[in-house]
């Protein structure tokens, strides 16, 4: 009797952050990166080089690479960009301005109370000092003394530290236990070791990569909605009833598309010495022709959601039964000239690991979701491996989770490493252990276009404020394409122009307009945003549109911040089945 085939767990995490850079003045807006590097990068490479066993893939946007480099020049020549990592290693205080002392007021609380602050007894007090100070709506800044704002903004770092730094660096150790009076010999100690960790975030990952350990993805360069610059109207494919832009086309969407892709290959092999061979489309987003584009350029592999190929399958005829008989198998795409192969991830198992399992003991959750993936596996053919993609932010998700996500990630690995008849896997690998049961790939003769989100574009067009956002890119692009024609611009004014433009396209910022997210991120982000298209204009020696300064989404202050539709995470289906 033939033995089964073991199931193959593709676990896939990705890891994205829109540019926060301002192109103009150079400086960084939000400190999101750099904070995100000392706490979730750095952790997510250490739980790899914890267990060797493991195996897994990540998805870096060009992007974030950019950005972590950049932060690597900062450190390495002195020029500090940040003005949060300024303000941690400037050496008095007291002398600051009254806009900075805002800046930490107002920045440095901003994390997850619950697992971020609370837990840290002189971290609270300062908040409870914030309370009674500002409580009464007063801008009280000018009472903050420096030594108040030295322990705060200290504490925000700490805070923010991962994990493994915390229980492995004697200086954050001894800091934490110090507990309050920082000097300045701290917090330049402190400063030092953020350097140290964000410059060495792409080489501990390019090692695990020579290790054979991980894959990773990369995505068109800025993040952006591939099928949304292609055509606007694929949207309906999943929304029929959709409102869109005013706008009726995003003009020259193909070479554009055509552009985040190279540029995002032309990235990915100079960090990690080849090019990539898959590619997470931003958001999972695809349609047939974004699948095809990509498919020319020599990308072997994509990945999107459930629902995209529950729909897919609909519109290609086939009725749908139980997941087990559809789901857990990859998919070709495309003519006989040009294809690619589809992963679809497992939404309720995505996330569980993103929304449900923060909330209960490592042991169970690490118990259930193995319990879920042997379900799998005894309830699947037994003539070939079931592929299990399980994909998701490998960044915003750990701080809802005591410690970071460190005991749910420790447990997580050990368990599935070791398991019998599981077997930790990449995209590539997966398709190699297919290629050798003589598994055919399955053809998926339509694509309905759609996200990881629902199956759909809803979180990126079809509402006023989304849609007023992309009206607001179209003109910027129509004044970009008729300077462009005139040859005014230098060759390398040209080459900043465009950057500035792909930095608009990017998706992060229609994500955020709409009353689900809370007003305060709406209102950082709808800023950046159109203080980047005010750039684009001023770059193109162009004057600036007076409708950009008008705001153009609000938020709500009612909006929820981990409930699965609002923040920086979102479900990828309605409801946990």
């Amino acid at each position: 009797m033939t033995e089964k085939p073991k199931l193959l767990l593709n676990l896939y995490w990705h890891m994205h952050q829109p540019d926060y850079r301002d192109s103009v003045t150079g400086d960084f807006v939000l400190p999101w990166t750099y904070l995100h590097a000392i706490k979730d990068y750095s952790d997510m490479a250490y739980h790899l080089e914890a267990n060797t066993k493991a195996k897994v893939s990540f998805n870096f946007v060009p992007i974030l690479l950019d950005q972590l480099e950049d932060y690597a020049e900062q450190f390495k020549t002195g020029i500090i960009k940040d003005p949060m990592l300024r303000l941690l290693s400037s050496p008095n205080l007291d002398k600051i301005s009254r806009q900075e002392r805002r800046l930490i007021k107002s920045s440095c609380f901003k994390n997850y109370h619950e697992k971020m602050l609370k837990p840290y007894p002189a971290y609270q007090r300062l908040f409870d000092l914030h309370q009674s100070l500002f409580g009464d709506g007063y801008d009280n800044t000018l009472y903050l003394s420096g030594q108040y704002l030295a322990d705060l903004i200290v504490w925000y770092h700490l805070a923010w530290m991962g994990e493994s730094i915390k229980k492995n660096h004697y200086l954050v150790q001894r800091l934490i236990e110090k507990s309050n009076q920082f000097d300045n010999e701290d917090r330049l100690n402190l400063f030092k070791l953020i350097g140290e960790i964000v410059t060495d975030i792409i080489p501990r990952y390019k090692k695990l990569v020579k290790s054979g350990q991980i894959e990773i993805s990369s995505t068109p360069d800025t993040h952006p909605i591939l099928p949304l610059l292609l055509d606007f109207t694929t949207t309906f494919d999943a929304m029929p009833n959709a409102n869109m832009p005013q706008n009726y086309q995003y003009s020259g969407g193909k070479l554009r598309a055509r552009r985040h892709i190279e540029m995002a290959q032309l990235s990915h092999k100079a960090r990690f010495g080849q090019a990539p061979t898959g590619f997470w489309p931003a958001e999972g987003a695809v349609s047939h022709a974004s699948l095809s584009l990509m498919a020319e350029h020599g990308i072997a592999w994509a990945a999107t959601g459930e629902a995209v190929l529950a729909n897919s399958l609909i519109k290609s005829g086939v009725a749908l039964t139980n997941k087990i008989d559809y789901l857990y198998e990859p998919y070709r795409v495309g003519d006989k000239d040009h294809n690619i192969v589809c992963f679809f991830r497992d939404d309720s198992l995505s996330d569980k690991i993103g929304f449900e399992y923060s909330k209960i003991h490592s042991g169970a959750a690490v118990s259930d979701f193995v319990s879920h993936l042997e379900g799998i596996y005894h309830a699947y053919p037994t003539d070939k491996s079931a592929v299990v993609s399980v994909i998701l932010d490998g960044e915003n998700a750990w701080e809802y989770y005591p410690y970071n996500g460190y005991y749910f990630l420790t447990e997580l690995y050990a368990a599935l490493s070791d398991h019998p008849y599981i077997s930790m896997t990449t995209p590539t690998e997966a398709l190699k252990t297919l290629d050798k049961e003589k598994v055919a790939i399955k053809i998926l003769p339509e694509i309905s276009a759609g996200s990881w989100v629902y199956g759909s574009f809803s979180t990126w067009i079809g509402s006023p404020d989304k849609n007023k956002a992309w009206d607001l890119l179209c003109e910027a692009k129509r004044a970009y394409d008729s300077v462009i024609k005139t040859s005014q611009l230098s060759a390398a004014e040209l080459v900043t122009c465009e950057r500035q433009l792909a930095i608009c396209e990017g998706s992060d910022w229609f994500w955020w307009f709409g009353d689900y997210n809370s007003n305060d991120s709406v209102s950082s982000f709808d800023a950046l945003y159109r203080r980047n298209l005010s750039n684009l204009y001023t770059l193109l020696k162009l004057p600036v549109p007076l409708s950009l300064n008008r705001t153009i989404s609000q938020g709500s202050i009612e909006a929820a911040t981990h409930d699965g539709v609002s923040g920086a995470m979102r479900r990828g289906q309605e409801s946990i089945a």
